[in-house]
């Protein structure tokens, strides 16, 4: 799977440290840009785009995901103080903390590859064929579906979506953690009954120990990356991410709505690149040479994608990865998101652990007069990219971001580790939202 770290930095003093708002007082962020000399906005989404992530394959997932119990569209907030001072015209936060109760976008992703793989399983084992999600939902095959036991390796974003899903549809679950993981992260997986399994080391350690016991034990593995381009199970991961995208669109680019008015970027972080992936590829395929701009944001201590798409090819970060950014820690590129990023991401970006925590912190304010927003370390990124990359005037000609520009900010995760975030923040996610 190809993740790696070092130990994580969630108490560095520069990061904890109370300070005074660098965005608040207009310095300028570092940050690095290299421009995709691959991507071609008139490309054609051909058949290797869609072997991997396709409109048909999202109306599937979309068709599934709808009929879950608490499933509805996350909110796409308008900071429009924010905006005002980076000097663009509007700027949407998408807001994935509120997905289904699970505080991230990887809800979407884990518990869809569950449900296939359960499908799947129910039509080998069993012939039993067209069972959707309220099926199983409703207790259907119980029996059967008891039979298996799926696996994961994660940071905890992923692990937990994963045994929300084996919970909801079934089935057995087991989660690998490496020592890193915090415990307020091990907490949020097992409350969902998923057996937790400690492994020493880093991640790549908890994915080797992972697939090793899946092999010997018959479990299923449910892995949101691999070095294998044609790998379902991280397809199936993505696929589910696609919805963000749709629901971006159903709100901002509706038929009374005029083109010059439709998002003109989007900047969404990356780990492995999947979120980035499905993103890239849906308004690819939907909208053409008329999709937003895609910008993806990485930690310069984790910066896989930035690597690859500056040599072109998959390159990975040496000594594995150590970032604030918890849930960005990636050293290597997932093979099948490499596919779509190859030719649809426009421009990575690379930012320091401090500009995430800055920006956590000025989204819990409320800034410029906008709604208080509760932000993880990774879910921040985004915004915290933008705000860097608006203030660095090289960096923002070389991204178009002038006064017309419309742009959507990736939201990936709300404060799904507790005490970092009242640690960074000073208060609690409750009382920001109070």
């Amino acid at each position: 799977a190809g993740r790696g770290h070092l130990p994580r930095r969630a108490d560095d003093p520069k990061i904890m440290k109370t300070r005074k708002d660098t965005f608040m007082s207009r310095e300028t962020v570092e940050v690095r840009h290299v421009k995709n000399a691959a991507a071609d906005r008139n490309r054609a989404y051909g058949q290797e785009e869609r072997r991997v992530l396709s409109l048909a394959a999202h109306r599937r997932a979309k068709a599934e995901i709808a009929s879950w119990p608490g499933y509805a569209p996350t909110p796409l907030l308008r900071l429009s103080g924010l905006a005002a001072s980076l000097g663009i015209a509007d700027l949407r936060y998408k807001d994935e903390g509120k997905r289904l109760g699970l505080v991230s976008f990887k809800a979407l992703g884990g518990a869809y590859a569950v449900l296939s793989v359960v499908q799947q399983h129910l039509k080998d084992r069993h012939g039993i064929d067209h069972v959707s999600a309220a099926d199983l939902v409703a207790g259907w095959h119980r029996s059967a579906v008891a039979e298996l036991t799926v696996a994961a390796a994660t940071d905890g974003n992923h692990g937990r979506s994963v045994a929300w899903g084996a919970q909801m549809f079934g089935c057995g679950c087991n989660i690998y953690l490496h020592e890193l993981v915090s415990a307020a992260r091990e907490r949020g997986i097992a409350q969902f009954g998923a057996r937790i399994v400690r492994v020493p080391g880093f991640y790549n350690d908890a994915v080797r120990a992972c697939a090793r016991d899946a092999a010997a034990n018959g479990w299923r593995l449910v892995a949101d990356t691999s070095d294998d381009s044609a790998a379902l199970i991280p397809a199936l991961v993505m696929q589910g991410y696609t919805l963000i995208a749709q629901e971006i669109a159903d709100e901002t680019m509706r038929p009374e709505t005029a083109p010059d008015r439709w998002p003109t970027h989007v900047f969404v972080q990356a780990g492995v690149g999947g979120l980035a992936a499905a993103i890239a590829a849906h308004f690819w395929e939907l909208l053409g040479p008329k999709r937003p701009r895609l910008v993806v944001v990485e930690p310069m201590r984790a910066d896989c994608v930035f690597r690859t798409v500056a040599a072109g090819r998959p390159t990975a970060v040496p000594g594995g990865a150590d970032t604030f950014m918890a849930c960005l820690a990636a050293a290597e590129i997932s093979a099948p998101a490499w596919v779509i990023l190859r030719h649809g991401a426009d421009d990575v970006i690379a930012i320091p652990d401090s500009a995430a925590a800055d920006a956590m912190r000025s989204l819990a304010r409320g800034i410029y007069r906008d709604p208080p927003v509760v932000a993880g370390e990774s879910g921040c990124a985004a915004v915290a990219g933008l705000i860097a990359a608006s203030r660095d005037p090289a960096v923002r000609a070389a991204l178009g971001l002038d006064a017309d520009a419309r742009v959507i900010a990736i939201g990936s995760e709300g404060a799904t580790d507790e005490e970092t975030f009242e640690r960074v923040v000073g208060r609690s996610a409750d009382l920001v939202l109070a």
